[in-house]
């Protein structure tokens, strides 16, 4: 069983090096993970396509490289199958066309989360919408970067099991 200490002891000296290791490690992971080079989109189409992984699997508090890197992952296996080379670019324009309609504003400037959902409720049908929302599952959460943020610890086969490793800490639920 892990024991896991609920109390978080900070002094100044933890502090100051925490807080240095963590803009060292910052610089690095900034200056390494970037998102792979696109095969069949245009890079104009990019910041629409993070927003609407964004609205789609929204965690506020990773930055866009993780979305970046689903999006490349996604244009990738995209150029590999014959005819859907266009799909996320004929979508985008299409993504773009329901926004301007409804907001007169292309999707990726539309402010209001609301209304961009309104947007993505209105194209959900279309098989580019599908294909985002099937691809980007497991595009976004197999980035091994991104398990640690969402408190992911990884398998655990190898280890005997989740039934050694934390099966029984629940701390939230009452006694």
């Amino acid at each position: 069983m892990r024991l896991v200490e609920k109390r978080t002891i900070l002094n100044r000296r933890l502090f100051l090096g925490q807080s240095a290791g963590m803009a060292i490690i910052a610089g690095a992971i900034g200056s390494r993970a970037k998102a792979a080079p696109l095969k069949t989109l245009a890079a104009p189409a990019m910041p629409t396509l993070v927003k609407m992984a964004r609205d789609l699997y929204p965690h506020d508090r990773l930055p866009d490289v993780f979305y970046e890197t689903a999006v490349a992952t996604i244009d990738g296996k995209l150029a590999a199958e014959p005819g859907s080379a266009n799909l996320l670019t004929d979508g985008v324009a299409n993504l773009d066309k329901a926004a301007n309609s409804a907001f007169a504003k292309p999707y990726a400037a539309i402010d209001a989360e609301k209304d961009r959902v309104a947007v993505l409720k209105s194209v959900e049908t279309t098989p580019f919408f599908q294909r985002m929302r099937s691809e980007m599952i497991t595009a976004l959460y197999n980035q091994d970067e991104l398990w640690a943020k969402l408190g992911y610890e990884g398998s655990s086969a190898e280890h005997g099991g989740y039934i050694h490793r934390g099966f029984n800490d629940i701390d939230w639920l009452p006694a």
